[in-house]
């Protein structure tokens, strides 16, 4: 099988985490997010606990935009942990990321495909830039979790073929 390079967005709660967790029951995958060292960060730089309310998501995404501003962290991660993949035997590299800006930069640079996950049963988020322009953007693949986890399994099936 052919390595891919997924960037994968939705808002949160739309079954992102799911999706990988089924196309893992399927191939060999890596998860990783743009936020991952940002998390860190938060946790030793204000005692973050990990919640995902609105005052969290937007202290994560202010963290993120300072990173990048000073040294593009969050990229020279995600080119690490691609390096990492391509020397692995994992079949796809998910990359979870939100803001527009940096999906293009990194489907650019990584020739990776893009994919929105959307719940119509999930409200979108507006409090923070990054997720409310979730939408705003012409990805390579939509994929609908409007079903049951069984139909959403199908989906991943269908996606890794």
């Amino acid at each position: 099988m052919k390595k891919r390079i997924v960037i994968i967005n939705g808002v949160g709660g739309s079954g992102k985490d799911t999706f990988v967790e089924l196309c893992a029951k399927h191939t060999k995958v890596i998860n990783i997010s743009s936020v991952d060292k940002v998390k860190e960060a938060a946790k030793l730089l204000v005692g973050w606990n990990g919640e995902k309310d609105e005052k969290s998501r937007k202290l994560l995404v202010d963290l993120k935009k300072l990173s990048i501003d000073y040294n593009d962290y969050p990229t020279t991660y995600i080119l690490n942990e691609h390096k990492k993949f391509l020397e692995n035997d994992a079949n796809i590299l998910f990359i979870h990321i939100r803001e527009i800006s940096e999906i293009e930069k990194l489907k650019k640079i990584l020739n990776a495909e893009t994919v929105l996950l959307v719940n119509p049963r999930v409200p979108k988020i507006t409090s923070n830039t990054s997720d409310a322009n979730v939408a705003d953007y012409t990805y390579d693949r939509t994929i609908e979790n409007k079903g049951t986890l069984e139909e959403l399994e199908q989906k991943a099936i269908e996606f890794i073929k």
